[in-house]
């Protein structure tokens, strides 16, 4: 019976170490909070919006003269402020599509390629469903590149400004979280590792 209870306690004290290594690697994040404007231009010679499929699904039940599954490609500028003079900040690029039949919603699929600030060098990519006639929509930050690796959270996308029927800002606030680096174990030289 003695041995039983060594056992059970042993299990117990793995288990908790586990569960306390765990909500250590998962406390091991830092925030990151950005706020960018993006500059969607669909039409005009300075367009930043590309439509590639158009017109070739079932005409949408509440948007005139779109089709489900109409498909655009965009490369928007990334402003400090939401007007298309602030600061450059880099680009947006990759794709939203109309993917309800019944309701004006969106999937967007972008990359933000930061290119001035503190992030320069860094990408953030941002997916999710957009309502977009809701005030705030909620998108997920799904990953990131330089600076910004491992990035995770969400981004409140909102419609800063309509400028024209084809130029609009948005906001993306974005709140994430990076990895922190682990530190590695710098070797003394006295193992018996090296090759000769």
């Amino acid at each position: 019976m003695a041995t039983a209870n060594k056992q059970l306690l042993l299990v117990a004290a793995v288990l908790a170490g586990l569960l306390l290594a765990a909500d250590v690697a998962s406390a091991r994040r830092r925030p990151v909070h950005l706020r960018v404007y993006m500059h969607d231009v669909i039409g005009g010679p300075e367009r930043t919006a590309i439509r590639l499929i158009w017109g070739v699904g079932p005409p949408h039940a509440t948007m005139p003269g779109r089709t489900f599954g109409d498909t655009v490609a965009i490369d928007d500028l990334v402003t400090a402020g939401p007007s298309i003079g602030s600061r450059p900040l880099g680009r947006a690029q990759g794709t939203y599509m109309l993917t309800s039949q019944h309701e004006e919603v969106i999937v967007v699929d972008i990359t933000v390629v930061l290119t001035a600030g503190p992030y320069n060098g860094s990408t953030v990519v941002v997916v999710g469903r957009d309502r977009i006639y809701d005030d705030t929509r909620e998108l997920a930050v799904v990953g990131g590149t330089g600076m910004l690796r491992g990035a995770s959270g969400y981004v409140l996308w909102r419609t800063a400004k309509v400028y024209s029927e084809i130029h609009m800002a948005l906001e993306l606030d974005i709140h994430a979280s990076l990895p922190v680096p682990v530190p590695v174990p710098v070797p003394d030289g006295d193992d018996d590792t090296d090759a000769e």
